[in-house]
C-alpha cells in the first residue's frame, strides 16, 4: 500500500504563490517506481489534472493552460513531490491532491484521473481576488 499526504495549501491573493508537498510513504513504496501528479478539483466540478511527473523526474507533463505559472518537481531521496503555483488566480481555488500510480508510463494519457491507484486526501488552495 502506499499513503499520500499533501501540504502546503492555504489562502493566497491573487498573484501571489504557494508551494504544495506530497509525502508518500508505504511498507514497499520506492519512489522510482511511481509516477505521480497533481490534480485539483473546484467546487461543484469535477476532477482535473494539473500536472504530472514521471518516475525518474525526467518527463514533467501539464494541463496546457497552466505550464506557464505552475512547476511539477520530485525528490525520490525523500520520497516528496511537490507542486509551486506561481501567479494564482482565483480560479485556481481548488482542493488539490497528489496520486501515484506503478509502472513507467510516457505521454499525457497516463495522466487521466482513472489511472491512478493512490490518491491523497487533498489540501485546500483558496486564492482571494
Amino acid at each position: 500500500q502506499v499513503q499520500l499526504v499533501e501540504s502546503g495549501g492555504g489562502l493566497v491573493r491573487t498573484g501571489g504563490s504557494l508551494k504544495l508537498s506530497c509525502a508518500a510513504s508505504g511498507r514497499s513504496f520506492t519512489a522510482n517506481r511511481y509516477h505521480m501528479g497533481w490534480f485539483r478539483q473546484a467546487l461543484g466540478k469535477e476532477r482535473e489534472f494539473v500536472a504530472g511527473i514521471s518516475r525518474t523526474g525526467s518527463s514533467t507533463y501539464y494541463q496546457d493552460s497552466l505550464k506557464d505559472r505552475f512547476t511539477i518537481s520530485r525528490d525520490n531521496a525523500k520520497n516528496m513531490m511537490y507542486l509551486q503555483l506561481d501567479r494564482q488566480k482565483p480560479e485556481d481555488t481548488a482542493v488539490y491532491y497528489c496520486a501515484a500510480d506503478e509502472g513507467d508510463c510516457s505521454g499525457y494519457g497516463c495522466y487521466a484521473v482513472r489511472k491512478f491507484d493512490y490518491w491523497g486526501q487533498g489540501t485546500q488552495v483558496t486564492v482571494a481576488s
